[in-house]
């Protein structure tokens, strides 16, 4: 049996008790070694003064965990027809516990105010942008997480297009299909492909657990070598 009910306990497991590393290592003993997308993607807030983060609440910024809508972009180069392509439409049948999550152009901010403040209205719990984002202050006031490469004020609407979205794309060496699991920490971004996701979930629980065991021996005295022999992880 699950160690939750429902899928909202099981993303707040997640957020509260893993971590992208333990997750990662157990994707990797399970055969999956190649769900990190780049280390250049990370939190917005990471990637930005500390002034602009003083007297904003923040409870979000670093930490995400949902499924995946997938967004395909492209570059374009002049006003296309249809001004952004179908990012409204990406946008507006978004569902709760979702991340918008987009490749594809690399010509222009990817993200912003408008967009973060539309996601959440629809029940998201974050973005990861393999691109840019923008209006970083509106967006950091907002407590939404932001995961991308940077930021970069250049507009998209003139620069990119999405032509496709709920389809799968290619980030790095990560294929993310949609309603993979998407979880994102300070350490960087993985997918969770979602035919395996509960077994991945309950055996990173079980090493995050034995991990803090193991500290604590270690703390206590024992010898590394003793406690690897105890606890099996490292």
């Amino acid at each position: 049996m699950p160690l939750w009910k429902n899928e909202d306990e099981m993303f707040a497991l997640m957020k509260e008790k893993l971590y992208t590393p333990v997750v990662g290592d157990i994707l990797d003993q399970m055969g999956y070694g190649h769900q990190f997308l780049p280390a250049a993607i990370r939190p917005l807030a990471s990637q930005v003064p500390a002034h602009l983060l003083t007297g904003v609440k923040g409870a979000n910024w670093m930490k995400l965990a949902g499924y995946a809508c997938t967004v395909l972009e492209n570059d374009v180069f002049g006003v296309p027809k249809k001004p952004f392509g179908y990012m409204t439409e990406a946008l507006d049948q978004l569902k709760p516990n979702e991340i918008y999550i987009a490749t594809g152009a690399h010509n222009s901010a990817l993200w912003g105010e408008l967009l973060t403040a539309s996601a959440k209205a629809r029940g998201a719990v974050g973005a990861v942008l393999d691109g840019y984002s923008r209006d970083t202050p509106m967006v950091l006031e907002q407590d939404f997480p932001v995961f991308c490469t940077g930021t970069w004020a250049q507009d998209s609407s003139i620069r990119t297009y999405v032509f496709d979205y709920r389809c799968d794309i290619q980030i790095g060496q990560v294929t993310v299909h949609d309603g993979d699991i998407v979880f994102g920490d300070v350490d960087g971004v993985l997918i969770i492909p979602k035919d395996v996701a509960p077994q991945v979930i309950e055996r990173a629980l079980e090493k995050a657990a034995a991990e803090k065991s193991m500290r604590k021996a270690i703390e206590g005295g024992m010898l590394v070598t003793e406690a690897f022999e105890k606890f099996g992880v490292l």
